[in-house]
């Protein structure tokens, strides 16, 4: 299926919505480099829903899973996703079984419960059957399954020309073994076990037969493992797998919420954003990073990982540590034409599955982006300011040096002084920035800009990133650089306010295109500068009350570009949408300034929106239809959920709002003109690491303003209130 109306590099990367009916909510759960979406049931349909399966390093290794009653499908109760999202349960029920025209066994005298987890590459689940009936039952259960090995590109739409081949299924009394050996030469196996042992298995199918007393119950226990190559993969009974997940969860080592509010619904918000990290965090060789999303990106991407790290920094500053160790370790080190990539580029994402290693798509270890690089260093400066850990920082130095070399060399591709992008691989992305769909950059008459491009929101990275490492290299005593890297972000300063500025809009103009020409395009990527700092105060105020006003803000949020504008469509991936991690930058810049009206509003609009999804989850985005009173947004049909950035938006936000910054080589923590949101008269933070030192600290809303008090410390801290 291809999708038409669009040129042959926009199909390329396009996701595709079939016309299908989407009965079930889906559930999703996740650990490390395992993840899986089910229906309410607890089923995987793939062809009611074409994104239903269980997925390892970009393989499907099951598309199909169906649990039947006398044959039928079980009449669902309820189902559910646990709060800190480690079990996905569901509760069933029989509907009325029938022989020879009459009732054998009246609808609800069963009840089944279903539990799932994931641990360690497999899924585990644990089936209870209970009779309420009065008399024995003696009951046909069986579970149908089957494994078609899509690699994700392939259920995003991307057609194969050929494929590996399915092997033959191994079937014993207790365990099927699916396999399929793919172009790659990587044979992919998925083994169902189960006990007690069936009464019969097929290479599709268990089937039990259980006779139950009155009041009694029978248990049934299966594990769905996931391997690929060579390697043996160890399962545990579910009882132990599940006592390690929660302990794992429960250490700490990933995510921790700290904050509470008198708000309940806002807790909830914030619990859920904190779980839904927790989740996406995964281990790698250098410690945890956070997945984009589930499903199309769930793995590692530089900006998406960077941009959630910076959310969360205040709160987890290990997740920002473990960021920049794996992209220093993945650094580009060679030009790479093919995979766009060049000396000091930072990573823009790495995928597993066959088609990446086949080179059917240049994603398995692609750097295709324009801003991965200055962010990089950006967060490299906001980690130092946050720990003080000075021997961290000198251990991926290197990697800050060969980051800003790239941003002089080869980011600057016409030595104009702004960073530009053209891709260099004919397969590979066409727009590099954030907003990465192919229309997503244009003029007012609607065409398309022509590269070399540069953005706007880059350019400000680029002078955040100069000014970052220019304090990291005088805590390195480079005093010499640092005097440099200043001189070289006042340049590129001046520059941009000259050639960005777009006084009839209030904002700087999208882009530059290729022959210098502005974009003059009203779009929310004016609000990053003033979250970088590139804009002069002038123009601060000019986007925040232009982004404020009744013809962009919308009670959703700030959408990505204004409703007047050529392209603007609600139901556009970039052109008209709103995005959570979008609206958090733009809330982080606007607090700088005194007045924290449009962070506030803002915070207010994203808390809303959650309020109407399931489990007061922020989608990636969302479509940005201006909201009528008492109507829900409308969702954007592919979009990820969970998603790192989003989840991490309401963290940010919040911040804002605070005024919170934390200067740990200072000792000192301050608010700076510190607001609370509408509905929340208290915020408590539980635990704040300063160094070595902790403290929980109280904001209180008073008519006048906000106060904070010191509940308990531990070390020498300062706490600051401005305002």
């Amino acid at each position: 299926m291809a999708a038409t109306g669009l040129s042959e590099a926009a199909r390329r990367y396009y996701i595709l919505a079939p016309e299908i009916a989407i009965p079930e909510d889906t559930h999703v759960l996740k650990h490390d480099q395992t993840f899986a979406l089910f229906n309410d049931f607890g089923d995987i349909d793939s062809r009611a829903r074409h994104d239903e399966g269980l997925y390892r390093d970009g393989t499907r290794f099951l598309s199909h899973l169906a649990l039947t009653l006398y044959g039928e499908r079980p009449l669902l109760l309820s189902s559910n996703v646990r709060r800190d999202n480690l079990l996905m349960s569901a509760d069933l029920t029989n509907p009325d079984v029938y022989t020879e025209g009459r009732v054998i066994v009246p609808r609800g005298s069963l009840h089944i419960f279903r539990a799932k987890l994931l641990w360690k590459d497999t899924c585990y689940e644990r089936i209870h059957v209970r009779n309420f009936g009065n008399e024995p039952l003696e009951i046909v259960l069986a579970l149908t399954f089957a494994a078609d090995y899509a690699d994700i590109f392939e259920i995003r739409g991307e057609r194969r020309p050929r494929r590996g081949s399915m092997q033959t299924p191994r079937v014993d009394a207790g365990s099927v073994e699916l396999a399929y050996e793919g172009l790659d030469g990587l044979t992919r196996r998925t083994r169902l076990e189960c006990r007690p042992m069936p009464a019969r298995a097929t290479a599709s199918s268990m089937e039990f037969e259980l006779l139950l007393e009155s009041r009694t119950e029978q248990v049934l226990t299966f594990t769905i493992g996931c391997s690929a190559g060579t390697g043996t993969l160890a399962t545990f009974p579910y009882e132990q797998a599940l006592r390690d997940a929660e302990r794992e969860r429960a250490s700490g080592g990933r995510f921790v919420c700290g904050i509470e509010t008198s708000n309940d619904q806002f807790n909830a918000w914030l619990q859920r954003s904190a779980a839904d990290l927790n989740m996406l965090l995964t281990h790698t060789p250098f410690g945890l990073y956070p997945y984009a999303g589930v499903p199309w990106f769930d793995t590692t991407f530089g900006r998406d990982g960077i941009i959630t790290a910076l959310e969360c920094l205040w709160l987890s500053p290990d997740m920002a540590r473990g960021v920049l160790s794996f992209l220093a370790a993945t650094q580009a080190t060679q030009l790479d034409p093919v995979n766009d990539a060049e000396p000091g580029k930072i990573l823009h994402e790495a995928r597993g599955g066959e088609m990446a290693a086949l080179g059917e798509v240049p994603f398995g270890r692609y750097y295709g982006s324009i801003d991965s690089t200055p962010l990089f260093v950006m967060l490299a400066g906001e980690y130092f300011v946050r720990t003080g850990d000075r021997a961290f920082i000198e251990s991926i130095w290197p990697n800050v040096r060969a980051a800003l070399e790239w941003i002089e060399r080869y980011g600057d591709r016409d030595g104009d002084g702004f960073l530009e992008y053209q891709r260099r691989s004919p397969s590979g992305l066409v727009q590099q920035g954030w907003k990465d769909s192919h229309d997503s950059v244009f003029h007012a008459d609607g065409s398309l800009a022509d590269g070399p491009i540069a953005l706007c929101e880059v350019q400000g990275y680029a002078y955040a990133a100069r000014i970052a490492a220019a304090r990291l290299a005088l805590a390195l005593h480079d005093e010499d650089l640092a005097e440099d890297l200043v001189r070289a972000a006042r340049r590129l300063r001046e520059r941009f306010l000259q050639a960005f500025w777009c006084e009839d809009l209030g904002l700087y103009a999208l882009a530059l295109d290729g022959r210098k020409v502005p974009c003059r395009v009203r779009s929310s990527n004016a609000g990053h500068c003033v979250f970088t700092g590139i804009a002069s105060e002038a123009h601060a105020r000019s986007i925040v009350r232009t982004l404020c006003s009744g013809s962009f803000f919308s009670r959703l949020g700030v959408p990505t570009h204004g409703d007047c504008e050529a392209r603007y469509n609600p139901m556009a991936y970039h052109n008209g949408s709103v995005w959570p991690h979008d609206n958090a930058l733009i809330a982080a810049g606007a607090a700088q300034m005194r007045s924290k009206e449009l962070a506030l509003r803002i915070l207010r609009a994203q808390f809303e929106a959650s309020t109407f999804f399931e489990s007061n989850r922020l989608p990636e985005l969302f479509c940005g239809f201006r909201r009528r009173e008492g109507k829900a947004p409308t969702s954007y049909p592919v979009a990820c959920s969970p998603q790192a950035w989003a989840a991490g938006a309401p963290f940010m936000i919040l911040r804002a709002c605070l005024g919170l910054e934390i200067d740990a080589p200072a000792e000192r923590v301050l608010f700076r003109y510190p607001r609370l949101p509408a509905g929340v008269n208290e915020v408590h933070l539980k635990g704040l690491t300063v160094g070595d030192a902790a403290i929980d600290l109280r904001l209180h809303r008073y008519a006048d303003g906000v106060g904070v008090s010191v509940e308990r410390g531990a070390g020498a801290i300062d706490v600051v209130v401005l305002g």
